[in-house]
């Protein structure tokens, strides 16, 4: 009889099934390999091709005053965060901000500049802060040398300007002591215009327009001006600019009276500023 061989027909599926489900196993795992070694590498390579960041900036003006608004100008690159210290125990993250001081001295300003992946750049600048400019006005009398308290002081840029009552530049008024204090203003001289209930200069300054000008103010100085007045009796009106008043004292020689006015750097500038009328 003849023998007959008993085949397993399922067995080279089943080889081939294992073969196939062997295969996919160690593409997931090449495929899993793949994606871990993106993670690692991408954020590498977008590291190294990430500029550097490079700090830089600058100031205006360049030689700023106590009280007066400094700007810095950011001029960093590769850069999307900012760290301003102005030395003074102030800071700020703007990107270009505006600051002022408050007292005289020399401060060293740090900008730290950093990128998107937290890499940093720092630059450094020393300023000097001055003393800012001031006026003081000392209101007399002509005659008898006393002092005006209460009276009003202009301020006007030209004589056109003082003529026509018009262009003002600032405004106040004398304390007891006579006096009125400006800061910040232009280093310039300035046409002067005062006017109190029985006191103007407007007779003075058709004898002489020296009488109602200044001296040209300097930078970071302290400069004194001594504003002469007619004392007056009002015939109508409020005695301004309307020729409604009456001089009772004519007699002076100009000559005696137009002096320059006295310019300081060492008198006690911070007490003069915190009373003045700051035009900054």
């Amino acid at each position: 009889m003849k023998r007959t061989r008993n085949i397993n027909k399922t067995v080279p599926h089943e080889s081939i099934r294992m073969r196939t489900l062997s295969g996919h196993l160690r593409s997931n795992h090449l495929r899993m390999n793949g994606i871990i070694y993106l993670s690692l590498v991408l954020p590498l390579i977008f590291f190294s091709c990430e500029s550097t960041p490079e700090a830089h900036f600058r100031t205006d003006p360049d030689e700023p005053e106590v009280g007066q608004e400094v700007l810095f100008t950011n001029d960093s690159h590769n850069a999307n965060r900012f760290e301003w210290d102005f030395g003074d125990g102030y800071v700020s993250s703007e990107e270009d901000p505006v600051h002022y001081y408050t007292a005289t001295g020399t401060f060293e300003v740090v900008l730290t500049a950093f990128s998107r992946s937290g890499i940093s750049d720092v630059a450094t600048m020393t300023i000097k802060i001055y003393i800012p400019s001031i006026l003081v006005i000392e209101v007399l009398e002509y005659r008898d040398g006393y002092v005006v308290p209460n009276a009003s002081v202009y301020l006007f840029p030209d004589i056109t300007s003082w003529d026509n009552e018009e262009n003002l530049v600032a405004e106040g008024y004398t304390e007891n002591n006579g006096q009125v204090v400006f800061s910040h203003l232009d280093y310039k001289e300035y046409y002067v215009d005062v006017l109190e209930e029985h006191h103007n200069n407007y007779a003075l300054r058709d004898e002489n327009v020296g009488f109602i000008i200044t001296e040209k103010l300097e930078r970071h100085k302290v400069t004194y001006y001594v504003a002469w007045v007619d004392y007056f009796e009002t015939k109508k009106g409020d005695g301004r600019r309307d020729n409604s008043y009456v001089i009772k004292k004519l007699e002076r020689k100009t000559a005696d009276k137009v002096q320059p006015p006295l310019i300081s750097d060492t008198e006690d500038w911070q007490s003069l500023y915190d009373k003045s009328i700051k035009l900054r």
